[in-house]
């Protein structure tokens, strides 16, 4: 009996509902973006990135004493386990941090089982351990790879300037140390990207958290996803210099080629993201302690595109900026995508939850275009048009 023909083909599932989700809303010809519907510019000045990682997994905004304990957890689980430290000083020197950090995310899950997925404490400290020592270990791996010791957290900081002194040794500045949290809040969720849909595609099957978080991990290392930020980067050095900016990128765009950090996939406006990050770079312009030079090369940037590509929908995005104020901020490049994770991790993790609700494993189907009913050819009869 002949198969039943498939649906059509929807590449990359674009535009495909594939759950019903509470946690994130997107409307990407109005450029809104909302937390269970707060909208992110209301969070990115208002709140910090635990009570966004609490108001992302649990549901709504937590009362005082939810907050205070749910930071003291996470503050309190920031170190490593020696066995893990020792592990990563093994591993290759020239791996990405990426790398790093999904490898040592899934070997985590063995230090800590949590097989049992459906028990609410389980979920509860697999989530503060992720959000806890995901910034551990990138700060370990960065240090690991110019061969310096890792750092010990330090519980009297916040969240963020935690990670700074670890990455760095000393405390950041009070405006460096705002922006730093701002940016993990900014990138906490998306609704169904890449990775988020790898969170959920593993999280069906009931594995640990771990491996869930490792695979969103690799699906986030990927440049057309994560790692955007750090191509907006190299572009600018690239440039070179403001006189640069207007034939470069005409060159590109006669040649068809993408302008990396303009447009979005799903803004046909505006990015909300980019433009709460867009307001940082005025700051650090400011700030006397901090190189402009890129600030003001990106500026030049943004005006010519916006001269040369009025009226087809093509804005800077997170991308552009973020990878805009990391450079400003002295954070090396390297470094952007997993700090990208140190803040997804909160919106992975709350698909993964949400997922669990009304579990049914991810099993799509597909359009077979090959051959049928092909006879088998013993070994010596078979010929190829070319020899190997």
């Amino acid at each position: 009996m002949e198969e039943r023909l498939i649906m059509d083909l929807v590449p990359g599932l674009e535009g495909i509902p594939a759950a019903e989700s509470a946690i994130s809303y997107i409307d990407g010809d109005e450029g809104i973006l909302e937390y269970r519907g707060i909208p992110i510019e209301t969070l990115a000045v208002k709140s910090n990135f635990i009570e966004v990682a609490y108001l992302l997994i649990f549901g709504e905004l937590p009362d005082r004493d939810e907050y205070e304990r749910f930071k003291s957890d996470v503050t309190y689980h920031t170190r490593l386990k020696l066995k893990i430290l020792r592990m990563m000083e093994w591993l290759p020197e020239n791996g990405h941090p990426m790398h790093y950090l999904q490898a040592v995310t899934s070997a985590m899950g063995m230090y800590y089982p949590a097989r049992d997925t459906l028990d609410e404490e389980v979920r509860y400290w697999s989530a503060v351990r992720l959000i806890a020592k995901l910034p551990t270990i990138v700060a370990a791996s960065h240090r690991l790879k110019h061969g310096d010791e890792p750092i010990k957290p330090r519980n009297d900081l916040s969240f963020a300037a935690n990670f700074y002194y670890m990455l760095f040794e000393r405390e950041p500045l009070p405006l460096v140390e705002r922006i730093l949290d701002t940016m993990l809040t900014l990138h906490a969720d998306h609704t169904m990207n890449a990775s988020t849909f790898s969170s959920r595609v593993v999280g069906s099957t009931l594995a640990d958290p771990y491996t869930i978080v490792s695979s969103a991990i690799g699906t986030l290392s990927g440049p057309l996803h994560g790692g955007a930020n750090e191509e907006v980067v190299r572009m600018l050095a690239e440039i070179g210099t403001k006189e640069n900016v207007r034939p470069y990128i005409e060159a590109r765009l006669e040649r068809k080629e993408k302008i990396m950090g303009i447009g979005h996939r799903v803004y046909k406006t505006r990015d909300p993201r980019g433009e709460v990050l867009k307001g940082f770079i005025e700051e650090l312009i400011a700030h006397k302690d901090i190189d402009s030079g890129v600030f003001e090369l990106s500026k030049e940037v943004e005006l010519v595109v916006a001269e040369r590509l009025t009226g087809k929908n093509l804005h800077p995005n997170v991308d552009f900026y973020s990878g805009i104020v990391f450079n400003g901020m002295g954070i090396p490049t390297d470094l952007f995508t997993p700090i990208f994770a140190m803040g997804r991790v909160a919106g992975w993790l709350a698909h993964w939850m949400e997922q669990l609700k009304t579990n049914r494993i991810y099993r799509p189907t597909q359009k077979y275009i090959g051959k049928r009913k092909e006879p088998y050819i013993p070994m010596e009869e078979r010929k190829r048009a070319t020899a190997r």
